[in-house]
């Protein structure tokens, strides 16, 4: 069956390569998205593995609709009483771009109602709507005259691992923290420190991959509610996948200057079952000595989004470079940020470059490589 995983814009490469590795075939990278060919097995796995993956939809069929009419009509040619039975609820989630289809409210509706309208004529009963937690989430892709249709088999985004049940303002996402270890290069064997930690999400995900836990045992799919699910399959998966698990030998430390940050990255870190594996303690950044003699560095400093933060958020970065420069040689850092201006005051020289998205904010993830003296005596020595 031909698999969608979706994701954030900048991931669909390290994608890829984690679905291959799960055992997906005849990939192809979309724009935020990878399709691939898997069977029942690989989408379960997928979605309990995947830690860069939002959902994962399975196609359900593909053609080409003119107008509403056109749409309704196609609609109903599909059986849709194979995937949804009258006591089932459902609910329609549609994208629309292009001339034709102008509104995905009025095209989601158009799909309801021709999905409805057949449900009722084969079963005699109208099949109810559920837009919160429905037992089948259908997905409708249109672009111009094309239109995807497909199930959503994840039920909730993959990012809600479970864990996070709360958070300090404006936390990353899960998945964007997952990525940004992966993208970072880290080799779970160096000590990783995230010094400004807020709800610990970033050494949460890194202690996790340590002690290779997947990230979706915690809680439930929707697939789990379709007409052809095995629940043997899927318990002798998890049975595996934590058979699999490992002790980490790796020092993973989360730090922030706000308590209340502290207690809650506790808390989250129980709940993930990686407690035992992550160090959460209070400290600023500014003030306290580097953690280890050599080590890792992954922080999502704050962007200064608010009006009149644009002086203090320049002065916050460069005493962010000048304390990474002066004390932390030996180190590897990457810092995420949407505020280019003070990420340019950090004033180091970044070895790499990846544009990423935090939620809507466009953000810049650099990547130094930290040492003592000036980087051209370093290169000479190289």
């Amino acid at each position: 069956m031909k698999i969608i995983a979706k994701t954030l814009f900048g991931l669909e490469e390290i994608l890829e390569k984690e679905l291959i590795e799960f055992g997906a075939k005849e990939t192809n990278i979309l724009n935020r998205a990878v399709e691939f060919q898997g069977d029942q097995a690989l989408l379960y796995r997928a979605n309990l593995c995947s830690r860069l993956a939002l959902r994962l939809l399975v196609m359900v069929d593909s053609f080409q609709a003119h107008n509403e009419r056109h749409l309704y009509g196609k609609i109903q040619q599909m059986d849709w009483s194979k995937y949804i039975s009258g006591k089932q609820t459902f609910a329609i989630d549609c994208t629309a771009y292009g001339e034709r289809f102008r509104h995905s409210k009025y095209a989601a509706l158009t799909v309801k109602d021709a999905i409805v309208d057949q449900l009722r004529e084969k079963t005699g009963r109208r099949p109810s709507i559920d837009t919160n937690e429905p037992d089948v989430k259908i997905n409708v892709h249109i672009s111009d005259i094309h239109v995807d249709v497909s199930l959503d088999s994840s039920g909730d985004s993959l990012e809600k691992r479970g864990y996070r049940l709360e958070a300090m303002e404006a936390p990353i996402s899960e998945v964007l923290a997952a990525a940004m270890i992966i993208l970072s290069g880290w080799n779970r064997q160096t000590p990783l420190f995230d010094p400004m930690c807020g709800s610990g999400t970033i050494v949460i995900e890194a202690a996790m991959m340590a002690a290779n836990k997947a990230p979706g045992l915690d809680r439930s799919f929707g697939f789990e509610r379709w007409s052809d699910f095995n629940a043997e399959l899927l318990e002798n998966l998890k049975q595996e996948l934590v058979q699999n698990e490992t002790k980490p030998q790796v020092e993973i430390l989360g730090r922030d200057r706000h308590r209340r940050a502290m207690a809650i990255a506790e808390r989250n870190a129980r709940r993930a079952g990686v407690d035992r594996n992550v160090t959460i303690e209070a400290g600023d950044f500014m003030k306290k000595e580097p953690p280890f003699e050599q080590g890792w560095i992954i922080m999502n400093p704050p962007y200064g989004e608010r009006l009149n933060e644009d002086d203090e958020m320049e002065a916050f970065y460069h005493e962010v470079g000048f304390k990474l420069k002066h004390e932390y040689a030996g180190y590897t850092a990457w810092i995420i940020s949407s505020n280019n201006k003070a990420l340019k005051r950090i004033g180091l020289k970044p070895d790499t470059r990846i544009q990423l998205y935090n939620g809507a904010l466009e953000c810049r993830y650099n990547g130094y490589t930290l040492f003592a003296g000036k980087r051209q005596d370093q290169i000479n020595r190289d």
